[in-house]
């Protein structure tokens, strides 16, 4: 099926929800003028359309292969990467000093944006060198930076994230990688790593010249738990002094993994210092680890939560192109008992418009998310507490999003939905992943609600509804959402015990996310004064924020209704 990228879409929300004139406004930001998000908006649709998109169906079926610790893409991944890389589309936010661009995040977010609605899989190996360069921006030392971060930010080598092993999922203190200091040799002041990590995306592959490995370790006599994990560089070659690559490290992929989705993205096992030679460089101090990997996370949760916006977009056009060449059956209730196209058949619309409001309401909240970060980096403190607040909401509601409007696409196409050939069920597959990794759904709610909720005393979260509230007088709909957001982050603060906010925390998290999302929808309906942006937004207010106030019951119900029937009665 044909890809086009929403430029339209993109430009309006970058515009409206992202801010971006304002933001270049400011020094920093003052080279994103409007021609130059409009070419970059532009040109990245092209590269998606013309080079990611036609491989999406072959990364799907041919997928990532693993042989004797080598990973190899299908052809033609190896060409598109390229044309990535030379075309710079790595290095929009990337920092200045290192090769960068330096433009606003929320341009480098289109970027991701586009790529992964083309093909999502793919998009991933982009997404998780992003998230090095930050972890190595924000906490390596300038050595670190001058010698990896070029690199990187051109995309010749990519990054990992690794954390979890066998026995630690989201429970990263549990830990069992180690790392001793070497003091003696050509390697003395680094460390030997020894360890097994699973679930690391694009751990190997054969794309990039190098992998720079970001891994999670303990030093010898760490404290227990999260407080006794350091922060490691392992490259896959070690790297000269002149930054070229030298000789293989000691570190290989064991296997990959057989998943349901996202075949093109390689889900690798690594084995660290298989020969006791795994040579790693130490970020920031011992046992500030999980600092510096927060940054790479947060980085990655947002993008995680552009995955959802990115898979439901492909998803919407490839049903409503079905549903336009599908024809079966007379509009009910005509004189013309001619069969018609399905996206005449009233259930057929409305699950399109469903589809499309929730596509481009996740999409709003994106890049209002993206330019409140932005915001954040000109040292606008508020901006950066509400960024903060705003990241679990996006990434939970948004891959929610990616979902639902998956399966809504399967829905659409009837029982040819269920047969593989023609690929709507490739996107329900693949989105299924997101709800998931970098940390899942219900954790990103207890986030929320346990730490987020706290920020100013809950002063953050009731200031963004305050400003809901106020601009939205003429829609009482999201008025009225964000009244109740309001009024239930007040109950969580004052009343509800621990237990009573983790029950909730997911439908609360769900209201959150739709409130902002229809009123920066609104807000863009407004800008635009567009017949079909307007008619988006009032389904979205009349159909989906009266589901989103039913969530409030659920949201205030408390513990002691899922703890009703003790664990031996739930298991009998």
């Amino acid at each position: 099926m044909d890809f086009t990228p929403p430029t339209t879409d993109q430009v309006l929300a970058l515009r409206v929800s992202a801010g971006i004139d304002e933001l270049a406004a400011h020094e920093r930001f003052e080279a994103a003028s409007p021609d130059l998000v409009e070419a970059i908006v532009e040109g990245i649709g092209a590269l998606a359309a013309g080079e990611w998109a036609p491989l999406n169906r072959l990364g799907d079926t041919e997928g990532a292969k693993w042989s004797d610790g080598t990973v190899t893409l299908p052809a033609g991944f190896a060409d598109a990467y390229r044309a990535f890389v030379e075309q710079g589309w790595n290095a929009i936010a990337g920092p200045v000093d290192h090769g960068g661009q330096g433009l606003p995040f929320a341009l480098a977010t289109c970027v991701l944006e586009t790529l992964g609605a083309a093909n999502m899989g793919f998009a991933l190996l982009p997404m998780l060198t992003v998230g090095a360069i930050e972890a190595l921006d924000h906490h390596g030392s300038e050595a670190q930076k001058a010698l990896y971060l070029p690199k990187l930010v051109s995309g010749e080598w990519s990054g990992t994230m690794n954390l979890t092993e066998p026995q630690a999922g989201s429970d990263v203190g549990a830990l069992r990688s180690t790392a001793v200091p070497i003091t003696e040799g050509p390697h003395a002041g680094k460390y030997r790593i020894a360890g097994t990590k699973i679930f690391i995306t694009f751990g190997e592959h054969d794309l990039a010249e190098n992998i720079i490995h970001l891994v999670l370790a303990r030093t010898p006599g760490a404290p227990t738990g999260t407080r006794g994990i350091s922060l490691f560089i392992v490259p896959k070659f070690h790297v000269n002094a002149d930054g070229t690559p030298g000789a293989r490290n000691d570190v290989r992929c064991v296997s990959i993994e057989h998943k349901l989705g996202i075949h093109a993205s390689p889900t690798c096992v690594m084995s660290y210092g298989d020969h006791g030679e795994c040579i790693g460089e130490l970020v920031g101090h011992e046992n500030e680890g999980l600092k510096a990997m927060f940054t790479m996370m947060n980085s990655a949760r947002i993008n995680v939560g552009s995955q959802g916006v990115q898979i439901a977009e492909r998803a919407y056009q490839q049903a409503r192109a079905y549903a336009r060449d599908r024809v079966q059956s007379a509009r009910a209730g005509a004189a013309d008992k001619t069969p018609v196209a399905i996206i005449e058949h009233p259930d057929v619309r409305r699950m399109l418009l469903r589809m499309r409001a929730l596509t481009e309401g996740a999409r709003a909240l994106l890049y209002y998310t993206a330019g409140q970060i932005d915001r954040g980096t000109l040292g606008d403190a508020a901006a950066q507490k509400r960024a903060e607040v705003l990241v679990p909401m996006l990434k939970a509601w948004g891959t929610d999003v990616g979902c639902e409007v998956t399966s809504l696409g399967v829905q659409v196409h009837g029982g040819m939905g269920f047969i593989e050939e023609t690929g709507a069920a490739q996107h329900y597959r693949d989105a299924r992943i997101a709800p998931i990794y970098e940390g899942t759904n219900g954790i990103q709610a207890a986030d929320l609600v346990t730490r987020k909720l706290g920020y100013d005393n809950g002063g953050v979260l009731q200031a963004l509804m305050a400003d809901i509230i106020a601009e939205m007088e003429d829609v009482p709909e999201v008025a009225a959402l964000a009244r109740d957001v309001a009024a239930i982050a007040t109950w969580m603060t004052t009343s509800a015990t621990l237990d009573d906010r983790l029950a909730g925390s997911v439908p609360f998290t769900t209201m959150c996310a739709a409130a902002v999302a229809g009123w920066q929808l609104a807000r863009q309906a407004r800008a635009t004064g567009d017949d079909a942006k307007t008619a988006v937004t009032m389904f979205f207010n009349r159909t989906i924020v009266p589901e989103m106030r039913g969530l409030g019951s659920a949201a205030m119900a408390g513990a002691a209704l899922v703890y009703q029937l003790d664990t031996d009665a739930l298991l009998a």
